[in-house]
């Protein structure tokens, strides 16, 4: 499937009304996980393309072009506004957070598994393991607060199981800037992964700062405090792998190719046929908004879009959201791993003065006032022991005791 070939001929916008947007919100308790996480991916990249066009209309000094976009962006703001819509009211924060948990986990293990550029590859089975740590964090603070249990939620396609801690996750700012890829030499894919997968964790880091300071307990807005910091060094490692050597116009339609391709995998892979219908819908939308950019890009830079994709602008194999338990369980052995300036180095070959000893004795000088451990502790305190879902025990030999948590692994040497 090729979007440019599929272009509409007149590529004119049209706007829905409200009755449109107020899309019927789906069941929680009935609707598959990989439908809630699609809403989820589908949601964070209109947010994506909303803030991308915000930024190009400021850094713009044309109007003709401003206007232009302004009416793109416009009809962006409508298919995010339907898609949230999607969030049934009955949905708690907590429980939409297991969706965002389980959506980090494997969309990220799937991205990986088909990485060519090894850069790119060692950032995302980085990340990976971590947001896999926060699922673990937020289910047993699910299971305490509101007495599910989030295997269901997570339709036992995901273990829930700790693997780098999450007091380990604290590193200097440093130490979490990648080097970027080169769009003229990295496969279509890599270009595709690294902004499908920015995108995603930059929703998961806005939810978290604007949902966390609502959350009913005082530990858990510690927790939502955390993490978010933690997702804002994820999107910092994820945004600093892209190209910044291109211009606004280039990025302006590689970002309608990645939403094609995304609207067409969801749609490929939905279940639902009411919100298939949806996808549907907003695949067809983003192909005019494709070719508006095509169109720009031409009219401003002199430039086909052909120029972009050297190698032919056919989708590579669709975005299937599914179980990658063994892929995690086998990422899972570089849990010792930690940032060091632009590569991940074990922590046992840090020097005694790198950044990160210094951060983590600023931020963690207390390890009881670490909201991603009093969870576990509280919880264990309360229940003898942990709250996992696991096929086999963790990989990790050293996480494998469920009445203690383990904070010094990865963090301190010799650990």
């Amino acid at each position: 499937m090729n979007p440019f070939k599929e272009l509409p001929k007149d590529g004119k916008i049209t706007y829905s009304n409200w009755n449109s947007l107020a899309a019927k919100p789906y069941d929680k308790n009935t609707t598959g996980p990989y439908t809630k996480t699609r809403v989820i991916l589908m949601n964070g990249t209109e947010f994506e393309s909303n803030w991308f066009l915000h930024q190009f209309n400021r850094h713009c000094l044309n109007n003709d072009v401003r206007r232009v976009i302004a009416q793109v962006r416009r009809q962006e703001q409508q298919q995010q506004k339907r898609i949230s819509s999607l969030k049934p009211i009955d949905e708690t924060i907590l429980e939409t957070t297991i969706g965002y948990e389980q959506l980090a986990v494997d969309l990220t293990a799937e991205m990986a598994q088909k990485e060519p550029n090894p850069i790119v590859k060692a950032q995302l089975d980085f990340a990976l393991l971590e947001d896999f740590d926060h699922l673990y964090r937020y289910a047993n603070l699910l299971d305490m607060d509101e007495g599910v249990h989030a295997e269901r939620l997570v339709g036992g396609y995901t273990e829930i199981t700790p693997a780098r801690p999450t007091i380990t996750e604290h590193r200097h700012p440093n130490d979490d800037v990648r080097r970027y890829i080169n769009c003229w030499q990295d496969a279509l894919i890599t270009r595709l992964h690294t902004g499908i997968i920015t995108a995603a964790e930059q929703q998961t880091m806005n939810y978290y700062m604007n949902v966390g300071n609502f959350y009913h307990s005082d530990l858990g807005r510690k927790l939502y405090a955390e993490i978010a910091m933690i997702e804002e060094q994820h999107v910092t490692g994820y945004g600093s792998l892209m190209d910044p050597s291109s211009t606004w116009f280039e990025s302006w339609v590689m970002h309608e190719y990645t939403e094609c391709y995304l609207y067409y995998s969801c749609y490929q892979d939905e279940s639902n046929p009411y919100i298939k219908k949806i996808w549907q819908q907003h695949y067809e939308e983003e192909l005019t908004h494709l070719k508006i950019a095509a169109d720009m890009l031409y009219k401003y830079e002199g430039r086909e879009w052909e120029q972009l994709f050297v190698g032919g602008a056919e989708f590579p194999s669709i975005l299937r959201l599914k179980s990658n338990i063994n892929y995690v369980r086998e990422v899972i052995n570089d849990v010792r791993l930690t940032g060091y300036k632009e590569t991940m180095v074990k922590i046992d070959d840090l020097p005694d003065s790198a950044d990160y000893f210094k951060y983590q004795r600023q931020v963690n000088s207390s390890v009881s006032s670490v909201a991603s451990h009093g969870v576990i502790d509280k919880y264990i305190k309360r229940n003898g022991e942990d709250y996992r879902f696991e096929t086999k025990p963790n990989p990790e030999k050293t996480l494998r005791d469920r009445t203690v948590d383990n904070t010094d692994l990865g963090r301190k040497k010799g650990f």
